[in-house]
C-alpha cells in the first residue's frame, strides 16, 4: 500500500507544480496586455481562474496523500521537517497567487511583467529543493 501512495502523491503534486509553474506565466501576459485590450485581459483572467481552481484541487489529494506518508506510515527524518517547511512555503506561494490573481480581477494589479517573471522561478525553485530533499535525503 505504502507505494500505492508514494506514486499518487508524486502525480498528484507534480500536477499541482505544473498549475504553479503556469499560473505566473499568464500572469506576465496580464501584465503585459494594453489597457484598451479588453477581451485578451478577459480571456487571460478566465484561463487563470481555471487554472487556479484546478490547481487548487491538485492540492488537496497532495497534502493528504503526503500526510498518508508522513503519519500512517511513519516516514521520518531531519530531511522531512525541511520539507515540510518547504510545504508551507508552497502554501503560501500557492495562496499568494490567489491574491495576485484577485489583484487583476479588481485593476489593482502594480507589478511589472519583469517582478512577475522573477515570481514564476519561486516555484521552480521551491520544488528542486523539495525534490531533493526527498531523494537526497541530505541530514
Amino acid at each position: 500500500m505504502y507505494l500505492w501512495v508514494k506514486a499518487f502523491h508524486i502525480v498528484f503534486v507534480a500536477s499541482w507544480f505544473a498549475g504553479l509553474f503556469y499560473l505566473p506565466r499568464i500572469f506576465v501576459n496580464l501584465a503585459m496586455v494594453p489597457a484598451d485590450s479588453h477581451a485578451e485581459r478577459e480571456r487571460l483572467l478566465l484561463m487563470a481562474r481555471k487554472l487556479y481552481r484546478f490547481a487548487s484541487f491538485l492540492m488537496v489529494p497532495a497534502l493528504a496523500l503526503g500526510l498518508w506518508l508522513w503519519l500512517g506510515f511513519g516516514v521520518t527524518g531531519g530531511w522531512m521537517h525541511a520539507k515540510l517547511f518547504l510545504v508551507v512555503l508552497v502554501l503560501g506561494y500557492h495562496h499568494a497567487c490567489r491574491s495576485l490573481l484577485r489583484k487583476f480581477e479588481s485593476f489593482s494589479n502594480t507589478r511589472s511583467e519583469r517582478w512577475f517573471r522573477v515570481f514564476n522561478e519561486v516555484s521552480v525553485l521551491l520544488f528542486i529543493a523539495i525534490v531533493v530533499l526527498v531523494v537526497v535525503k541530505p541530514f
